[in-house]
């Protein structure tokens, strides 16, 4: 298994791809009549969503040869300025209950990029996070690259170094404490062949359509790992790619929160293991205890953390009428 990984990183791991003017003139001649949605999924992200679509306008819809078709923030029901932002900044915004309406909208990440896939027209669709910081058009020429390269690749996930900002230190790496702790001795251990993904749990990819409509979505946290695993059943090891992006910054969470998504992550794959007929084990209970510091006391506090999932859209009447008037 270990050469196999090798081998797959070796050719499937590419370097990301700029934007300069030579650069979005090939990508143009790749894209041909291919059509690309770039969605930003957002909640409550007023300070950075700005920053983000006004890159993407500038360098990528706003030209004599657009990259990009579709320019699309997806609100999740955010209280202070996004949609105001990202609207003066030049997305579209489409706010999450107006997506499939028939569909009563959950909480969580997943759940808000289920209904991006759906309020999106594009043959790609690639995701950003809408918290990231000195965002550049990099990351979509990045990860678009290798989908009008090879018609071979579905799904391009993003890799990148993650600094970890504590307080006035930025140490280089440390960033991505839920995908060392969880996810990645997850994937090594039941999903071996996925094992040279380096950030398996990237907020930035890009995806076929035709592939992104036929996977279910987990609707928290656990949904990258949940696509990865799904999509490795369906299109198989040749049809996954990576790309080196650099560096991403962004926020970071706290430990609860990180608690949170963990279990979240744990009970997604357990799920697919159960489906797979691998696990036999007891059934989860979906809630974790975590514990405060009140008053030189700890306090338990016990949160839901269910992993809910939405059917693939090929299954959903409602998104396919959607897609008529597309």
């Amino acid at each position: 298994m270990q050469a196999q990984v090798q081998q797959w990183f070796d050719t499937h791991t590419f370097r990301g791809v700029g934007a300069s003017a030579s650069e979005l003139a090939q990508l143009s001649w790749l894209k041909s009549d291919t059509t690309v949605s770039v969605v930003l999924p957002a909640l409550n992200e007023q300070d950075t969503v700005g920053a983000i679509v006004a890159e993407v306008r500038s360098v990528l819809v706003d030209v004599d040869h657009p990259l990009v078709d579709e320019l699309i923030v997806l609100d999740s029901g955010s209280t202070d300025a996004t949609s105001a932002v990202a609207r003066r900044a030049g997305a579209e915004v489409v706010h999450v209950d107006d997506v499939l309406a028939e569909w009563p909208s959950l909480p969580g990440k997943g759940e808000a990029l289920w209904r991006s896939v759906a309020a999106t027209s594009g043959d790609i669709v690639v995701f950003v996070d809408a918290d990231l910081l000195q965002f550049s058009a990099s990351t979509v020429t990045g990860l678009l690259h290798p989908l009008l390269a090879d018609p071979g690749l579905a799904l391009v996930k993003a890799t990148y170094d993650r600094p970890l900002a504590d307080g006035a230190r930025v140490h280089p790496a440390g960033g991505g404490r839920v995908t060392e702790l969880v996810a990645r001795p997850l994937l090594n251990l039941h999903w071996p062949s996925l094992a040279g993904f380096v950030q398996p749990l990237a907020g930035e990819y890009a995806a076929r359509r035709d592939l992104l409509e036929r996977l279910p979505f987990p609707t928290g946290y656990g949904v990258e790992l949940g696509l990865l695993i799904d999509a490795l059943d369906l299109v198989g090891l040749a049809g996954l790619a990576q790309v080196d992006l650099g560096e991403r910054r962004h926020r970071h969470h706290d430990d609860q929160t990180l608690g949170r998504m963990a279990a979240e992550i744990w009970q997604t794959a357990w799920t697919r293991l159960h489906r797979a007929g691998v696990s036999h084990a007891h059934r989860l209970d979906p809630t974790l205890t975590q514990f405060t510091r009140v008053d030189d006391a700890d306090q338990p506090v016990t949160h839901e953390v269910t992993a809910l999932e939405r059917p693939a859209l090929v299954t959903v009447s409602g998104y396919a009428r959607s897609r008529i008037n597309k």
